[in-house]
C-alpha cells in the first residue's frame, strides 16, 4: 500500500511538472493573454479594400478585444492614400472608415518598398496610416513570432 500512494504522488508530480512546463511555454510565446490577434492583408485595393474594412468592423462588432494589424503592399496601399474612395461606389470615402476602425485600435501599415518601387512619398497617405519597412516581411513577423491570425479578404 506505502508503495501504490509513493507512485501516486510520484505520478501527480510529474504531471504537475509538466502542466507548470507547458504553462511557462505558452507565457513566452504570449499565447496565455487570452487575445486574438489577426493580421488582414491588403494587396489589391480595388477588389479588397472595402470587403476587407468591412470584415474588419464585423469582426469588431463580433469580438472587439481583437488587436488587428492592417498590412498593404502593392496595390492594396492606394486605399490608405488622401483622398482614396470606393472605385465601384464613390461615396465610400476611405478616410473615414479607417479613421473609425483605427479609433476601435487597428493599425494600419504601408509597405515602404512599395512606396519606393512606385515613388510615392509617404506624405501622400492619410493620417491613419502608419509605415512598415516590407510589407510581406511584416505578415511573416506577426505570423510567426507574435502568433498572429492570417485573412486575406
Amino acid at each position: 500500500m506505502k508503495n501504490s500512494n509513493r507512485n501516486t504522488a510520484a505520478r501527480r508530480s510529474l504531471i504537475a511538472g509538466g502542466m507548470l512546463i507547458a504553462a511557462s511555454g505558452a507565457l513566452a510565446q504570449g499565447k496565455s493573454d487570452g487575445v486574438d490577434k489577426v493580421v488582414y492583408h491588403i494587396d489589391n485595393w480595388t477588389t479588397q479594400a472595402t470587403k476587407g474594412l468591412r470584415n474588419v468592423r464585423n469582426h469588431l462588432d463580433v469580438a472587439p478585444e481583437t488587436k488587428i494589424i492592417v498590412v498593404t503592399h502593392a496595390e492594396g496601399i492606394d486605399f490608405l492614400m488622401e483622398g482614396a474612395k470606393d472605385p465601384k461606389n464613390a461615396n465610400i470615402d476611405y478616410a473615414s472608415l479607417v479613421s473609425a476602425l483605427k479609433a476601435r485600435g487597428v493599425r494600419f501599415e504601408v509597405c515602404e518598398i512599395t512606396l519606393r518601387n512606385r515613388k510615392i512619398a509617404k506624405e501622400k497617405f492619410i493620417m491613419d496610416a502608419d509605415f512598415t519597412p516590407s510589407g510581406v516581411v511584416r505578415i511573416g513577423q506577426l505570423q510567426n513570432r507574435e502568433h498572429y491570425a492570417y485573412i486575406k479578404p
